[in-house]
């Protein structure tokens, strides 16, 4: 019987044990569930607290973006007003520079006038002829009052210019001998032999038309021997003083020499057959 007492005893304490296990638990429970509002309300603060933090951020990138769009946008409009003043300047400058080319070509057309009417008294003294100057490095012929035409000093005057200018082509002659004698070279390279065969061609050509040029030096100075000189040989007129200074180898006067440019002319391109 005592061991049955004892046995239901220890049930007992067991049964009180449990339920003081059962009593913390609960109360543990409550503390835990009033604690977790609490917490509740903690956790939603911090959370509203970091949505007020990123709102401010939000506003503070707005104002930045806007006070940059204003800093480019006043950026853009002093470039547009420094553009527009470069543009003055550079019209002012092109104005000012129009303005000075304007009054250098008066300048020079004042000085130009300036010259001329300077030149003008010079050029009057001059008889107007052109051929005033020497001719062969001889003086032009100034005829007497009364002088008879082809006389023995308009003879001798053009006798003058026909040896002097004969004397001219034939120096150009010896000196195309010996210029095409000493720099006659076979060149290695093929440029420079074309431009030298060019040049002699050249030279040649000139030194042509100067050989008929003498021949008919040599016929005016036989038509001087022989008292021909100075009158046509188609109308047996005279061909006058200036004609001769300025082709002292003319054998036509001006009439006879305009007929037969005309008849060149007229015949130039027609077939042989047909003259």
């Amino acid at each position: 019987m005592a061991a049955k007492k004892a046995a239901k005893k220890k049930v007992a304490k067991k049964k009180v044990a449990k339920k003081a296990t059962r009593k913390k638990v609960s109360r543990r429970k409550v503390a835990t569930k009033k604690a977790s509002p609490a917490r509740k309300k903690v956790s939603k603060k911090k959370v509203s607290k970091k949505k007020v933090a990123k709102k401010a951020t939000k506003k503070k990138v707005a104002k930045k973006k806007v006070a940059k769009k204003k800093v480019s946008k006043k950026k853009i409009a002093k470039k547009k007003v420094a553009k527009k003043i470069a543009k003055k300047t550079v019209s002012k400058k092109k104005v000012a520079k129009k303005a000075v080319s304007r009054k250098k070509v008066a300048s020079k057309k004042k000085a130009t006038k300036k010259t001329t009417t300077a030149r003008r008294p010079a050029a009057r003294k001059r008889t107007g002829d052109p051929l005033s100057g020497p001719i062969h490095g001889i003086d032009p012929y100034k005829p007497k009052r009364g002088e008879e035409y082809m006389s023995d000093d308009q003879l001798e005057h053009f006798r003058d210019i026909l040896t002097a200018w004969k004397k001219e082509l034939m120096f150009e002659v010896d000196r195309t001998v010996h210029h095409m004698q000493d720099e006659a070279a076979n060149f290695p390279d093929p440029n420079d032999r074309a431009t030298q065969e060019s040049e002699f061609g050249l030279e040649l050509r000139t030194r042509d038309r100067e050989r008929k040029l003498l021949r008919k030096i040599d016929s005016a100075l036989a038509r001087i021997d022989d008292g021909s000189y100075g009158f046509c040989d188609e109308t047996g007129e005279e061909i006058g003083l200036k004609r001769l200074e300025a082709r002292p180898v003319a054998t036509l006067c001006l009439e006879a020499q305009e007929r037969r440019e005309l008849a060149e002319r007229q015949f130039r391109d027609r077939d042989d057959r047909y003259r």
